[in-house]
This record gives structure tokens, C-alpha cells and sequence, in this order.
């Protein structure tokens, strides 16, 4: 995902592009990291410093029910990132957000699940440090 496909799934779904929703997606975009809200707010306070944080709080939420956005918790919070089109799983740095990717699937070893149940998704995080943040 990149900046000009989410605005192209903003406008498809029938939502304006606004000058708000273009730079939260380039921050994303820029970043290619897990970012909270906060952290978003804090680059866009410095082009518009009467900003409200609620204002980012609902556009991220707008962009996570679109699917622009996934989500994690680090830290008791919520951070987000561009949504991934492959399969993978995230090993993520619990100081700075970055991820790196895991190639292996944990859901190929499990061959005993219960009689009936069918899985239609499933989501699997490692966190830690990165070893830029290890040091």
C-alpha cells in the first residue's frame, strides 16, 4: 500500500480527499512504520497547529475501516501502518515501530483444531527491539 492507493480507496468509497487525509497518508507512507495517533498529530501540528487530535483520531479510525490501516498495540496504545497485501507476520520494535518481516506461518503446524471450526483469519506479532534500539 502507498499514499496514492489509499486516497484511491478513500475516493472509490465515496469520501473526500482532504488536505488532512493526504497528509496522514503520506506520514504512513514516509514512516513505513507502526505510528500512534499521537505521534501522527505531533508531524501535523507543525503545517497546522490548531489541529485537534480528535481530528487524526477519526480519519485513522476512517482509514483502519477501509482497510488502509492495520493496527497494533504497543505500549497500552494503538499504533497503525499501511496495511500489508502479502502474508507475513510482523516482528515488531516495541521502542520505535519498526517491523521487519517473518516468513514462516505458525498456522502451517497446527493440525489439530477442533472438528468443525473453520479459520477465516488469524494474526500472530512478535515484539521486541530492533538492533538499532537494542543497543
Amino acid at each position: 500500500m502507498n499514499s496514492t492507493t489509499a486516497l484511491d480507496i478513500l475516493a472509490k468509497k465515496g469520501y473526500k480527499i482532504t488536505d488532512k487525509r493526504e497528509k496522514i497518508a503520506q506520514i504512513f507512507w514516509k514512516n513505513n512504520r507502526f505510528l500512534s495517533a499521537r505521534a501522527v498529530h505531533n508531524v501535523m501540528k507543525v503545517d497546522s497547529p490548531s489541529l485537534s487530535l480528535d481530528t487524526v483520531y477519526r480519519n485513522i479510525r476512517l482509514f483502519e475501516e477501509l482497510g488502509i490501516l492495520e493496527a497494533t498495540e504497543l505500549n497500552r496504545e494503538k499504533h497503525y501502518r499501511f496495511t500489508c497485501t502479502d502474508h507475513h507476520h510482523p516482528l515488531i520494535c516495541i521502542h520505535c515501530g519498526t517491523v521487519k518481516k517473518v516468513d514462516i506461518c505458525p498456522m502451517d503446524h497446527l493440525f489439530d483444531l477442533p472438528e468443525g471450526f473453520l479459520v477465516t483469519g488469524h494474526k500472530f506479532e512478535i515484539y521486541g527491539h530492533c538492533s538499532d534500539c537494542h543497543s
